[in-house]
Formats: C-alpha cells, structure tokens, sequence
C-alpha cells in the first residue's frame, strides 16, 4: 500500500510548479486526474533546446512533471464541460492548480463554488508571487521569480553580471511548498472533516529556500554579494577549485592533519604551518571575524595546489582521507544520471516513455519504510482517460462523445 492511496486529486495546471506537485503527489498513492484543455498542457509540446526526438513524443518537462496520471481532455468553457469537471472535483479530496485565482474564478473553479459543492475539498492554489499584494496577479515563470527573490544578486561573480541559476528552482520549490500545504491541510482534515484553501508562490518558495542568507542580511546589515565559487556568507576556504585536467571539486578541509597532508601533496608544505590557517578554525572560522576576513588570502594558495594533481589523483587522496576533508567531484547532468549513488537511492530511475524508449529519469526524492512510493511509469495521452471516468461518473455514450470531440492537439 502507498501512503496517498485512496486520495483522489483533480488537477488544473500547467507548466511546472502545479503539475509538479500532482507529480510527486501521484508518486505516493493518489489517484491524480490531470484535466487539460483542449490543445493539452502546453508542457505536452514544448521541447526546449537541441531536442531532436521524434515529434509525437512528449516533451521533457512533461516527463518528470506529468507522469502517473490519468488525463481527460475537455472544454470546461462548455456547459458539459464544466459540469463534468465538477463532478470530478465533487468525488475528489484536492483541487491543485496553478492558474491564477480570478481566472479559476472567471471559469467557474473559484474556492468559493467549489468548496460549497464539497466541503472536505483541500483547494490548493500556487501563483507567482503570493495571494496577495500589487503582484498577485502578475504573470509568472521561473526566473522572474528567481529574479525577484535576490537570489541572482549572490550568483556570479563581482565583475560580471548578475546570473539566473541553470535549473527551474522556483517552479519546483513552489511545488514543493505546495505539496506540503496540501499534506498539512490533509492532515488537519482528519479532526474536523473539513478542507480549507491552501495557497502558495513560486516567489514565496524562493524567500524561504533562501531564509538563511535573507535572515543574515535582515539581522547584520550586510548585503550579501556575488563571490564566484563561493558561498557569500560562509567564510571559509570551502569552494569549488579546479584540478590539473580541468575537472572541479567542492573542498572544504576539516582536521588539521589532513591540512598538513593536503598542503604536503599540493607541494606547499610551508603552507601547512602558517598560523593563519594551521587549525580549523582558521580555516573553517565559526566565529573570529578576523579568521573569516584571511579566508580570501588562503583560497589562492588551494587553487594553486588543486592545479598540481588530475582529478583521479585528487579523489584517490580524497578517498583515503573521508573525515578530514569533504570533497565532492562537480558532476555533469550526464554524469548524475550514472551515479551509482543516485541509482540505489532511487533519485534516478528507469522509465520506458512512448516514442523515445528506456530512459534514465529524475525519481523520488524521499523514502518511507512501511508505505513507499514509486516513480510512476505511465505517460497519458491526451484525454486518454476521458471516456473511462465518465463512464466511472455515469455519462452516456453521446454525453462522452461529445466531450471527446472537444480534443484539439496542436500536432
């Protein structure tokens, strides 16, 4: 048994951030109905930079957002349409979506209607910036919300400007949060029986991915800025450094002996005895601001020696070296997708998908002992699912024939 099985979700989204959640949400039992306008989720066929699989195949963000569900494609701008999305939502425990509030509302999925017609409905809304304020009801994707939240003023460098994180943060951090709005009224709903509206921001996501560098500008006064390979705040000579062949590690060196070794191999071994950086709290200040104001003088010398051994000499010292230092290889997506330690976690798995074939995918990202999930191996097609939970809610043939005529896909 799942741990969601039994929990039954409607979702109206699209994109990344609402489709995301019902993703993971379906990952752990729930019976997700994706319901998509006529053309599909736009996600359905967008296929993003140097894509050449075959045209009939989904596109990647659809992949890892919109598997495990089952889809009905209908018009709900149609007087069976609409009744037919209400009925769904009448059977179902969640309502998620990703639209904006006063367009659900002008469609008539506003939380008001819906919630009168089921009272235990958990309605479960996710924007751009938040419910409320002057840009509530801004459009939205990704980076403008990663570029709202301050989280470009600390990435780059100083001289260069500032940069938009490779990777669909915000979107996916707002799923996140979502996801958990949803788990926490879900809970709350068994003393009462009641469900509530649940709502959240991909901006919001950001802010408190991000509590820890905004508490410290708040508390400090000092305004974090960009340092390159290093984390603005944390001083210390913990970074990224290149080896001789170009390949970069993430080092930080704890014990003071593995110190003296690490100098030693680097060629440097005079480095091991200066008495700035000869123990850790040197170079690992946790509170000496004039340790953390040194820590730029010492990671030059570290590049220096990083340059003096390839990669593999460098992990061969690491590995026998595990609790003196903490040093991570930098790895490529392609090389994510062959770690042996994502593979036996499950954060990477296997999946057949139509049209392209056997592919390694993004998994689970949590485990439960006694009711896990599992990534879901299922791709709908467009309004695949549409005749099967009409016929589940009583429709007649031509009632489903003539939702089934409201499909439209671009190609």
């Amino acid at each position: 048994m799942e741990a969601l099985e039994g929990i039954r979700v409607v979702e109206l989204s699209i994109a990344v951030q609402g489709p995301a959640a019902g993703g993971y949400l379906s990952d752990m039992g729930a019976d997700v109905i994706k319901v998509e306008p006529p053309m599909g989720d736009a996600n359905r066929w967008y296929r993003g930079n140097h894509n050449e699989l075959p045209l009939e195949s989904v596109g990647t963000q659809f992949i890892g957002a919109s598997h495990g569900k089952r889809s009905v494609c209908v018009d709900i701008h149609t007087e069976i349409g609409l009744e037919l999305v209400d009925k769904l939502v009448d059977s179902a425990d969640v309502f998620l979506s990703n639209y904006r509030e006063p367009a659900l509302e002008r469609i008539g999925m506003g939380y008001e209607r819906l919630s009168a017609r089921n009272p235990g409905l958990v309605y479960a809304t996710a924007n751009g910036f938040g419910p409320d304020g002057p840009a509530r009801e801004n459009r939205m994707s990704d980076q403008y919300s990663q570029a709202r939240s301050g989280i470009s003023g600390v990435t780059g460098t100083p001289d260069d400007p500032q940069l938009i994180p490779g990777a669909i943060i915000a979107d996916t951090g707002g799923a996140m949060a979502l996801v958990m709005g949803i788990l926490t009224a879900l809970v709350a709903r068994q003393r009462d029986g009641l469900g509530q509206k649940v709502q959240t921001s991909s901006y919001g996501a950001m802010i408190w991915m991000q509590a820890w560098e905004i508490n410290h500008t708040s508390a400090t006064g000092h305004l974090p800025t960009r340092d390159g390979a290093f984390h603005p705040i944390v001083s210390a000579l913990s970074g990224i450094y290149e080896a001789a062949d170009g390949v970069a590690f993430c080092l930080g060196i704890r014990e003071d002996e593995t110190w003296r070794e690490f100098c030693e191999f680097g060629g440097n071994p005079a480095l091991a005895d200066d008495p700035r950086w000869n123990q850790r709290e040197g170079r690992d200040p946790f509170r000496d601001q004039t340790a953390m104001d040194r820590i730029s003088d010492v990671r030059p010398f570290v590049a220096e020696m990083m340059k003096t051994h390839t990669s593999d000499e460098w992990q061969d010292f690491f590995d026998i070296h595990p609790d003196g230092a903490m040093a991570q290889r930098v790895l490529n997506y392609e090389e994510v997708l062959d770690d042996e330690q994502a593979l036996v976690n499950g954060y990477i798995v296997d999946k057949d998908i139509p049209h392209i074939g056997q592919r390694r995918v993004a998994g689970i990202p949590t485990r439960l002992s006694r009711t896990p999930g599992t990534a879901k191996n299922m791709f709908s097609d467009l309004g695949e699912h549409t005749s099967e939970l009409m016929q589940e809610l009583g429709y007649d043939e031509d009632a489903i024939a003539e939702v089934e005529s409201h499909k439209a896909p671009p190609f």
